[in-house]
């Protein structure tokens, strides 16, 4: 059996893509060229000179929420979450109604693991904007790190329902249901997610395991050598596949042949040739015993015996 990890960041590299860099209240003014030059580099994935331009833009004004929130978000991408928090908590100070220092501060949470302050965020995000997608997926995230396996269901459900393209939604949602054992369900969203990418190893791996939950090796064994087609160097997989062979080799073997129990010696009874002839021979000596002790005994009279 293998476990699943919490893959909380696979796709967490472009937060771009996740609710858009902040925009700045005013187009010009202080700090809004090392603002531009931040965006600019973040966009070419250069975290590092990124944070500088937005460190000398909130040197030059520290009033504009989005300057906080976008060095958040390069902090995010060098996995540096105690920093992101501290940007997105001071976002929140200057902007309290800005969803998206709320998703900023959930996911520099869900970096130190502190899921508790990540579900909280993730709903003031969703209490701001009902109808983000992400903020569903992200509290998603933070349920499952807490073990709140049926509210992750629902919210990737309600992610899913936001974005269908999103495939970490069907991916997190099967992991869910597999903990609940819903093992059904997890295959589903795992043939979804090979069905939109055949090449998909990963999906086809952990739908493998889910046969193998379910004891149906065979099924198991046919994902884990698709995978091991498309990557066929994973060691792990190989293991897992001779797991389930193993398994389903004992699964298929012919019972044992029963064994037959050898029959139990009889008792003999108490008259057998044995027997008669030890007590012939006791009353033979008995007899012996008897005549030995009575020889040479007088023989009793009575003086009024009439002869």
């Amino acid at each position: 059996m293998i476990t699943n990890r919490i893959t909380i960041f696979a796709a967490a590299v472009g937060f771009l893509g996740m609710a858009g860099l902040a925009l700045a209240k005013e187009k010009g003014g202080s700090g809004m060229d090392n603002y531009t030059k931040g965006n600019q580099f973040f966009e070419n994935k250069q975290y590092e000179q990124a944070v500088a331009e937005f460190a000398k833009a909130i040197e030059a004004n520290g009033k504009q929420p989005a300057f906080y929130e976008n060095r958040g978000f390069a902090y995010i991408a060098l996995e540096k979450g105690t920093e992101a928090a501290a940007d997105f908590s001071k976002a929140i100070e200057l902007a309290p109604k800005d969803e998206r220092a709320y998703l900023g501060r959930t996911q520099a949470s869900l970096l130190q693991k502190d899921y508790a302050q990540a579900l909280a965020d993730a709903s003031k995000a969703i209490e701001l904007k009902p109808d983000n997608a992400i903020a569903y997926k992200f509290r998603g995230f933070a349920e499952i790190g807490l073990s709140q396996w049926d509210k992750a269901v629902t919210d990737f459900t309600t992610a899913n329902q936001k974005n269908p393209d999103d495939p970490q939604n069907y991916d997190r949602r099967a992991w869910a249901n597999r903990n609940l054992k819903n093992y059904d369900a997890a295959v589903a969203d795992y043939t979804i997610l090979i069905e939109k990418n055949p090449a998909d190893t990963e999906a086809l791996v952990r739908r493998g395991a889910t046969f193998t939950s379910m004891t149906q090796y065979e099924k198991a064994v046919a994902d884990y050598q698709a995978a091991l087609k498309l990557k066929p160097d994973d060691y792990d997989t190989v293991q897992r596949l001779q797991y389930v062979q193993a398994a389903l080799a004992a699964k298929n073997a012919p019972p044992p042949p029963t064994a037959t129990p050898a029959p139990t010696p009889e008792k003999p009874g108490l008259i057998t040739p044995l027997n008669i002839g030890i007590a012939i021979a006791v009353l033979i000596i008995i007899a012996i015993i008897g005549r030995l002790v009575t020889r040479g005994k007088p023989e009793e009279t009575s003086s009024g015996r009439i002869r």
